[in-house]
């Protein structure tokens, strides 16, 4: 999973949001504007980490008719429209719906480049997916918070194939709007000086928060103020460009 090593923005919204071909054009407008990794959510019922907003996303998309076979059908040409990282994040329980061997072959046919799967625990990825993800070149990502002991974050660091999602508060996505958490948090990790590379999601909106995260770390995930966006503002590239122009510039 290349990318460059800082000031990094990984913007995450919902496949088959607002429409249910809406997700390949999402792709390709975050690409052309300027984004530097994409993660695409798989709608799940009872999504645990996710505020109000993602769900709505969630709850929409699957009215629509998305699911996990759908969106890997609309990825089959991903590796045609990008060549940057492109993560899948979503829950295990439509990935077991689905096949655990056949949902990870059908993430490397397709170009997917990781994971994040925040209820799945480490053990169970140890005896159902490491092979697997280590055989077909899938990173897992796996998150910590504020609460995550130093002796659990080593760990960690030393189990993940990719960066480390350093969530920003113990809250769920998009309530912690004003990037409220304290920066002892964010100096307290980067002093630990991980080998792996973090990145800070929950709560970042705009320019400044934005900022912030690239100082204590790799970059920042936007999910939530981007579905906002859209939701409001529609997904032709105009109005993604100017999402992002307003984040990074």
């Amino acid at each position: 999973m290349e990318t460059k090593s800082k000031d990094i923005l990984s913007i995450y919204f919902t496949a088959g949001y607002p429409q249910l071909e809406d997700t390949l054009s999402l792709v390709q407008h975050l690409d052309k504007a300027g984004v530097d990794m994409i993660e695409i959510g798989f709608p799940f019922s009872d999504p645990l980490a996710d505020g109000p907003v993602i769900q709505a996303s969630s709850q929409q998309a699957i009215a629509n008719g998305m699911s996990l076979k759908i969106v890997f059908d609309q990825l089959r040409t991903l590796r045609e429209k990008t060549n940057i990282p492109v993560l899948l994040m979503g829950y295990l329980n439509p990935i077991l719906q689905y096949g655990e061997k056949e949902f990870l072959t059908t993430c490397h046919e397709v170009g997917i480049d990781g994971l994040i799967i925040p209820d799945m625990p480490i053990d169970y990825y140890h005896d159902h997916f490491e092979e697997n993800c280590r055989s077909l070149g899938l990173s897992n990502i796996l998150l910590i918070t504020p609460e995550t002991t130093e002796e659990r974050i080593h760990y960690i660091d030393r189990q993940t194939t990719g960066f480390i999602y350093m969530v920003s508060s113990n809250s769920i996505t998009g309530v912690n709007t004003k990037f409220n958490a304290t920066t002892a948090y964010f100096e307290r990790i980067r002093q630990m000086n991980l080998r792996h590379r973090t990145m800070i999601g929950f709560g970042i909106n705009n320019h400044e928060s934005f900022l912030k995260a690239c100082n204590y770390s790799s970059g920042a995930i936007i999910g939530t103020a981007f579905i906002q966006h859209i939701t409001t503002h529609g997904t032709s590239f105009e109005s993604v460009e100017a999402f992002v122009k307003k984040i990074k510039f």
